[in-house]
């Protein structure tokens, strides 16, 4: 039976497994299409012969998913595989190199054949791989370049600096750049660089999780996603230390006709209830079109009670679930406290006829398992 998938992450393989390995990619009767060697001690020298096999004419491999990731490697490999990827005969279009210490030096190296005209890849992951600003000035280089195919770029878990951002930003804007999905891990002072990212032109997805962004940054980058250029429609801010002033900019986002937004990822921060009610005015509007809104463990309460007369997060929320514009498809709850009387008052309001939700994503700690009835009958 022919193979189109291999995973042999964390098999303890050196650069001898390579040798047997690009004999099967050097195979006319091999099928592999999906190899994955992430998590194994493979160094440069395993790169380089597993190389011989990716340049051969019979190599029908596309996927190298997570496939390098954690192999122990140096810019030497990135040498070996610009030269696969400047072949003709290469069919690879996913590579991670993810957390191997490929340094600015060794990403310049990589560029140089993803600029091929011979090069087919569409996705790169570079998370983890120390790299900084310098790293961006030949990344944006590559978008630029009418060769380039990428539309996915990861660079999280990296020390880009606002200077990179500017820089990459330059690229995202050219008319040649195809790429669409952006994973960003940068380490800014200033966040005036984020409104360059939001109102790039070809970017539809945006990963910004894990930055320290704080409310600052948010209101800048709205003001991106605000540009009627912006094609964005997937935003993911997760662990960006926000607070619910952050939601009052994405509520005047999510007010604006020009929005393109379907998918808000705010897990993980600290919106509070005051928030959670800034922002269900914005998915009152006619004019949003989210349809997935994630906000797991953003320390809101839901529902009023003796300790928080104030807490009406729960009572905005459905109130946004029940207007007649809204689109919310899937709402993600999780490692928040409604309490029981929080449950009951979401299922009322799941059991409204203008809420399209299909999808309701929770960790309620209620004292009472009678209030999941509510749910389980809307």
């Amino acid at each position: 039976m022919p193979f189109v998938l291999s995973r042999l992450s964390g098999c303890n393989l050196s650069d001898r497994s390579c040798e047997a390995l690009s004999s099967v990619l050097r195979s006319q009767s091999c099928s592999l299409t999906h190899l994955d060697l992430s998590n194994n001690d493979l160094k440069d020298s395993g790169v380089k012969i597993l190389s011989d096999g990716l340049k051969s004419p019979g190599c029908r491999l596309d996927t190298l998913r997570s496939g390098l990731s954690g192999c122990n490697l140096s810019k030497r490999s990135c040498e070996a595989l610009s030269s696969v990827l400047r072949s003709h005969s290469c069919s690879l279009t996913h590579l991670d190199l993810s957390n191997n210490d490929l340094k600015d030096s060794g990403v310049k190296i990589l560029s140089d054949g993803l600029k091929s005209p011979g090069c087919r890849l569409d996705t790169l992951r570079l998370s983890g791989c120390n790299l900084s600003d310098r790293s961006c000035e030949a990344l944006s280089s590559v978008l630029r370049s009418q060769s380039c195919s990428l539309t996915h770029l990861d660079l999280s878990n990296n020390d880009l600096k606002d200077s990179g951002v500017k820089i990459l930003s330059d690229g995202l804007k050219s008319p040649g750049c195809r790429l669409d999905t952006l994973r960003s891990g940068f380490n800014t002072e200033h966040n005036t660089s984020f409104q360059c990212l939001s109102a790039s032109c070809s970017l539809t997805h945006l990963d910004l999780s894990n930055n320290d962004l704080k409310d600052s940054g948010v209101k800048i980058l709205s003001d991106g996603l605000k540009s009627p250029g912006c094609r964005l429609d997937t935003l993911r801010l997760s662990g960006c230390n926000l607070s619910d002033r952050s939601c009052e900019a994405l509520s005047s986002v999510l007010r604006s006709q020009s929005c393109s937004l379907t998918h808000l990822d705010l897990s993980n921060n600290d919106l509070k209830d005051s928030g959670v009610k800034i922002l269900s005015d914005g998915l009152k509007s006619p004019g949003c079109r989210l349809d997935t809104l994630r906000s797991g463990g953003c320390l809101f309460l839901l529902v009023k009670s003796h300790a928080f007369p104030d807490s009406e997060g729960c009572s905005s929320l459905v109130s946004a679930l029940q207007s007649n514009p809204s689109h919310l498809r899937l709402l993600d709850l999780s490692y928040n406290h409604p309490g029981d009387s929080g449950v009951k008052i979401l299922s009322d309001g799941l059991k409204s006829p203008g809420c399209r939700l299909d999808t309701l994503r929770s960790g309620f700690n209620t004292e009472h398992n009678t209030s999941f009835q509510c749910l389980s009958a809307t």
